[in-house]
């Protein structure tokens, strides 16, 4: 039996080179490319099983060839990669036809999976969904290019043809309602209402006249009909934001909606068809709370059919110069100046650790727009605004026996990234020397922040001789910040 042909395209030679020895090795036929026209030439030819192509290729990008793919051949899958790691990115190839999307970089391991799962999958069904609204994106500030949030947004390039019940989790902060409005805008309920009901901030006794609505004379004030949310919503999505202070009989009649797809209003009779998608968010453990008989296990597990976890800031922290970036940027739309960040305040940022997550990061950059002197914002203004909210806590003690798994983490992703950027084989010779200098430059940012610059405390924090820490601050360029005991 011959085995199944793969055609890869990337401009990137050392990719071509490790995708065609990998799926040799895997016992695959390879025929490998760098531009589109020769892609698109071998799959009017008629050749191939299955695509694997970039996105930005030197004669056309290929996300605009998975259209064409899907008219002439409707049975042939694509896997989509590409460096480009944006929200927009997943949902484009997922919108197009992509069988799968993958950053870069991306496990070998992973990438022969969805290869597998391609070839044995049915034939895709060859209606694409409708494109999302050109501003989307613009209204969404989803950026990140973690590996958490790729994750994420993977997870909404293929929800875009389904109407599925999400519960998003996160802290105070990260940006649940972000994730639900990403959820509706691209998602086959787009051109119907998005409403949001925060159960925190309503009073219980009013919670159920908010959902469903009342009819006139249901209660003392109630001197006129009023739709609720659920009819609000009709044809849209319905966000039901901290769903964990729903009160037990609000929970009681959301679990019938969510069983019958009906409902009434308070003081009516008639049911009324619920044509709504849920979407739902909390900060809390909602299964200590089914533990502790504060939420309903049965309406949990209506409510949680798709869950997605946003990560707080700290624990992706490499996404923090980018939206901070964008923070600044929006600001002078609201006509605050102009600032930008250099690196050292960046890294300063990434030693933070960040209660009020992204909503708090937001508001230190048009802060900082607002009040710091000079247009170019340097770690030392970063570190005293964040000192005036909450000095951060020193780094974690790492033991001799196995070390903190945040920082083995952190030393992982590395040595990937710089496999990586060499998939010819060739690794980088100065690892040990480059993740040692990563470890040390924000490991002394932050031990100086929390000291507010004292150089003798520092050192004796980090048990190192004075003299040592002022040649390493020099070595590594930490700014110094003056004025400070």
């Amino acid at each position: 039996m011959t085995p199944p042909t793969i055609l890869v395209a990337d401009d990137d030679r050392s990719i071509r080179t490790v995708l065609t020895q990998a799926l040799g090795r895997a016992g695959y036929q390879v025929r490998s490319t760098s531009n589109a026209a020769t892609l698109w030439r071998w799959v009017e030819d008629g050749e191939g099983d299955l695509v694997i192509t970039d996105v930005v290729m030197p004669d056309e990008n290929g996300l605009d060839l998975l259209p064409r793919i899907r008219r002439l051949r409707p049975d042939l899958r694509v896997i989509v990669m590409s460096a480009q790691s944006t929200l927009m990115t997943a949902v484009k190839a997922a919108q197009r036809g992509a069988f799968e999307y993958l950053p870069k970089p991306f496990d070998l391991k992973e990438l022969l999976s969805v290869v597998g799962r391609a070839l044995a999958s049915p034939v895709p069904d060859s209606a694409a969904s409708d494109p999302a609204p050109r501003d989307a994106e613009e209204r969404l500030p989803l950026i990140g290019r973690s590996a958490a949030m790729q994750e994420i947004y993977r997870t909404i390039a293929r929800l875009t043809t389904a109407d599925l019940t999400v519960m998003v989790n996160g802290e105070s902060g990260t940006g649940k309602e972000l994730i639900a409005r990403a959820l509706h805008d691209y998602g086959r309920r787009r051109a119907g209402p998005f409403v949001a009901i925060n159960m925190a901030a309503i009073p219980r006794e009013l919670i159920e006249s908010e959902l469903f609505g009342h009819e006139r004379g249901a209660f003392t004030g109630a001197t006129a009909r009023s739709p609720g949310r659920f009819e609000q919503a009709a044809g849209g999505t319905l966000f039901l934001d901290e769903i964990g202070d729903m009160p037990p009989e609000a929970q009681t009649r959301l679990l019938r909606v969510l069983q019958e797809g009906e409902f009434t209003t308070v003081g009516g009779r008639l049911p009324i068809r619920a044509n709504v998608r849920i979407i739902a968010a909390t900060h809390r453990d909602l299964r200590a709370a089914i533990r502790q008989g504060q939420f309903r296990e049965d309406l949990f597990y209506r409510l949680n059919v798709v869950p997605i976890r946003l990560p707080p800031l700290r624990e992706r922290a490499e996404d923090i110069g980018d939206l901070a970036r964008h923070f600044l940027d929006r600001a002078i739309i609201d006509g605050l100046p102009a600032k930008t960040l250099d690196q050292p305040a960046v890294e300063a940022m990434m030693a933070y650790r960040w209660p009020g997550n992204v909503r708090e990061l937001e508001n230190l950059m048009r802060r900082l727009a607002a009040l710091c002197p000079d247009e170019i914002i340097g770690a030392a203004a970063v570190i005293a605004e964040l000192d005036v909210i909450e000095p951060p806590e020193p780094t974690p003690a790492i033991t001799a026996q196995g070390g903190s798994e945040p920082l083995a983490r952190a030393v992982e992703r590395h040595i990937r990234q710089f496999l990586a950027a060499h998939q010819d084989g060739l690794a980088p010779s100065d690892i040990y020397d480059r993740v040692l200098a990563e470890v040390e430059r924000p490991l002394i940012l932050m031990t100086l922040s929390a000291t507010r610059g004292n150089q003798i405390k520092a050192a004796a924090m980090l048990g190192l001789n004075r003299n040592t820490l002022r040649k390493k601050i020099r070595d590594l360029e930490i700014p110094v910040i003056r004025g400070l005991s």
